[in-house]
């Protein structure tokens, strides 16, 4: 058996909606089943959905305090007050103020931008900078992603005699900012049909709003904002995201060629994932490791070789960040392993002087993935007092409202349910995690602890072909909310498999059902290799894509999960290295178990865990159900009775026997006669000095000769002493099966030939026989 880590949750679309869509859009039954699984149970919605066009604009007006924020701008312009761009140091912080500064100086603004210092300011709006934006004579401050947990600083900017717009995205609280107008998509007084617009869209209804039209000009860097900010491509997202990327394909903007070349991206193929993947690494990487304000002058450059350079510029950046957070990710993964204080915790906090706060929300997503537990990341400023992080959360845990119930601790946070900021004092840092652990242990449950695989729909075989996958893409862009489908094909067989790359990290496979094949690579799966066995039903789990080679395309299934309710045989017999076998088995899964106890003895120093000796006691309570046969047992009865008790999910048979009669087989009865009749014409035979002649000249093995002997002797047909062999006169009458010698080496010939030497389809059919009550015929494999 091959445990998944995760949970499969799939979807079974009705197939009756799915023939429906599929007839009426002209569309392939792997798209119709997306759509139908995604919610659209209608031709006429799921035509809307793929035709989306500017008709899903929403009037920028529906927002609540636009038309004051309009006018509040253009009285700005009109009296030739400055104006001040306040953003945020992340992609969507850089693109928002784009936007909201292309508007302003598009219609005459003096206008400037001022993105906070990661490391001096903190995130949101800082009472320093808005000081100083006062001192520099500005008149007018708009924030962009950012602002509406700054109630202090806004105040402040109140006092000065500033005015303040705050347009954000961004949880509010339950007190808002005392600014002049607040645009936000969920403004508790406000109605707007979408509250799911990222930063950079709430800058853009502003810009709508002040253009007087939808200003197409815009879209390509709203795409790259809300990609990069993992809202939700639904709605209005949907259609900025779409445009965008096909503006992006088309544009003539220095910023995007540059990015493109620095990302190696062909512009013409720009896609959500080149953005998400190419794009939004290289911004964010500015305010990750400093000053993010030059992203803005970089996506506004005019200047061909100006872009350039500062592409090379994020491009440096993102690889400095890349390494920073490789390092952070490994010091904090062995704290979780090493302290258990921290490992133990439902919630895992962790902390270390002199992390680059700017990445660790990074290192917490990564954590998330190893351990799939809420976690939170702090860099501790021992200068300060102070501990400063990101967090990130699982389904199940709410963390914005996790944390919103240690308020007393946590003076400064803010954030979504999925992830979250803070500052807190340093010495605070125990009790979060003490407190955030019983919060989780309240709320989540063991189930909630699985990660889950959201698998849109399970595919037959005969249903992938290259223009079906190219139909898929008709339901682009993919994003949170509308992810990427993910696909699973149940009960098929591994064909072949084998590791790939230069460390066999990864994995090929050619999977097969109902007479078909497809081939499947996983990355970093290189291990499957020695989890999989041929002969069982598998289910696969992943997105499908074609591939291309020499001008041939073929579909192609990139593995995300695989996972088999049957047990497996994985045959390790008649390798006697055992290095060789020793590493493809997970040791701290497995039970050694021996038969003998000169096994054990051969083997104690070559395998550096206790191997188990066979006894009646022996169960699922001390035998792990992954099991290593390390020997063959004294009869089947014995083995049988080992699988009734353990009921093995995974067998290992290796089967050693230091000494195998099958080859040499049991002499035959005309054997027995003739060397039976030397003897007594012999009446003394001196074994030492003349067997070996003896078995060159009749062409037998001496170890034949000798068994023969032994036979002979424990039936009393002669007797033996120092080496010299006597016939018996008179001898009993007895049968030569009779003798236990006999009988233990015909046993045990049968017993190699049923397990050693049978090939691997017999054995296993010989062990599902006993494990699932019938054999497997080779039709159903």
């Amino acid at each position: 058996m091959t445990a998944t880590e995760k949970r499969w949750r799939i979807n079974r679309p009705d197939e009756q909606l799915v023939k429906e869509l599929q007839d009426g859009l002209k569309i392939s039954s792997i798209t119709a089943k997306i759509l139908v699984a995604r919610g659209f149970n209608t031709v006429e919605a799921a035509r809307d959905f793929l035709t989306i066009d500017e008709n899903a604009i929403h009037d920028p007006f529906e927002l609540h305090g636009m038309k004051e924020a309009v006018e509040l701008i253009n009285k700005t312009i009109q009296d030739k007050e400055k104006i001040l761009v306040y953003g945020d140091y992340d992609a969507d912080g850089i693109t928002s103020t784009t936007v909201m500064k292309t508007v302003l100086q598009d219609l005459g603004a003096d206008i400037s931008h001022m993105i906070p210092n990661r490391f001096t300011d903190g995130y949101g709006p800082s009472e320093r900078l808005f000081r100083q934006a006062y001192e520099e004579g500005f008149k007018l401050i708009i924030t962009v992603d950012n602002g509406i947990a700054g109630n202090h600083e806004v105040q402040v900017a109140k006092d000065l005699g500033m005015d303040v717009i705050i347009t954000d995205h961004h949880e509010p609280g339950e007190i808002l900012p005392p600014a002049d107008v607040i645009i936000h998509p969920r403004h508790p007084e406000g109605h707007y049909p979408f509250g799911e617009l990222a930063g950079v869209g709430v800058a853009f209804k502003v810009a709508h709003a002040l253009y007087g039209e939808f200003p197409k000009h815009l879209v390509e860097i709203v795409a790259i904002g809300t990609i990069a900010d993992l809202v939700p491509l639904l709605d209005e997202n949907r259609y900025l995201v779409k445009a965008g990327i096909e503006a992006l394909q088309l544009s003539t903007r220095p910023a995007v060629k540059a990015l493109c070349k620095v990302s190696g991206t062909n512009q013409q193929e720009i896609n959500e994932e080149t953005i998400g993947f190419g794009f939004a690494p290289r911004l964010n990487a500015l305010g990750r490791l400093g000053d993010a304000a030059p992203g803005v002058d970089f996506l506004m450059a005019q200047d061909t070789n100006e872009a350039i350079s500062m592409a090379n510029y994020l491009n440096e950046q993102n690889k400095e960040r890349q390494a920073i957070v490789t390092d952070i990710t490994e010091q904090a993964i062995a704290m979780v392993e090493n302290d258990e204080e921290i490992g133990n915790s439902q919630v895992l906090v962790i902390a270390e002087e002199g992390w680059n706060p700017g990445v660790v929300g990074i290192v917490a997503s990564r954590l998330v993935e190893k351990y799939y537990r809420p976690t939170i990341i702090l860099s501790i400023d021992v200068e300060k007092g102070t501990a400063k992080g990101s967090a990130r959360s699982i389904e199940g845990f709410h963390m914005y409202k996790e944390l919103s119930k240690n308020r007393e601790i946590l003076p400064a946070f803010g954030g979504h349910p999925m992830a979250a900021g803070m500052t807190l004092a340093m010495e605070d840092v125990d009790e979060l995690r003490y407190r955030l652990d019983i919060q989780a242990r309240e709320c989540l449950t063991e189930e909630d602890l699985i990660p889950v695989l959201e698998v849109d729909i399970p595919l037959t075989m005969d249903e992938i072909d290259i223009e079906a996958i190219e139909d898929v893409r008709t339901l682009a862009p993919f994003g949170t909310s509308f992810a990427k489908p993910m696909y699973a094909i149940e009960d098929a067989s591994v064909q072949s498999m084998r590791k790939i790359g230069a460390n066999e990290d990864h994995i090929k496979l050619q999977i097969g059902s109902n007479n078909q094949e497809l081939d499947a690579v996983g990355f970093h799966k290189g291990y499957l290799v020695d989890e999989l066995t041929y002969g069982i039903k598998v289910s696969f789990a992943g997105d499908l894509q074609i591939n291309e080679w020499n001008g041939r395309k073929k579909p192609q299934l990139m593995l995300q999960d695989v996972k088999t309710n049957e047990w497996q045989l994985f045959d390790l017999r008649g390798i006697r290295q055992v290095a060789r076998w020793l590493q493809t088995i997970p040791l701290e899964e497995v039970t050694f178990l021996a038969f003998r106890e000169a096994t054990i003895s051969y083997y104690e120093s070559l395998i550096p865990k206790e191997i188990l000796e066979f006894s009646e006691n022996i169960s699922n309570a001390n035998c792990r159900p992954y099991v290593v046969l390390l020997d063959l047992p004294q009869n089947v009865q014995i083995l049988e009775s080992l699988l009734i008790c353990v009921k093995p999910t995974r067998i290992y048979a290796h089967f050693y026997i230091p000494d195998s009669h099958y080859f040499d087989g049991m002499p035959t009865r005309e054997q027995f006669v003739w060397y039976y009749s030397f003897l007594r014409k012999r009446q003394t035979f001196q074994l030492r000095q003349h067997l070996t002649d003896l078995a060159k000249h009749k062409g037998w093995s001496r170890d034949m000769l000798i068994f023969m002997t032994q036979v002979f002797f424990e039936l009393g047909f002669v007797t033996i002493e120092n080496g010299l062999a006597k016939i018996v006169d008179d001898p009993p009458k007895k049968d030569l099966t009779s003798a236990k010698i006999y009988q233990e080496r015909s046993q045990q010939m049968d017993l190699e030939q049923t397990l050693l030497y049978a090939p691997y389809k017999d054995l296993r059919d010989w062990f599902d026989l006993r494990l699932n009550g019938q054999a497997v015929s080779e039709e159903e494999q």
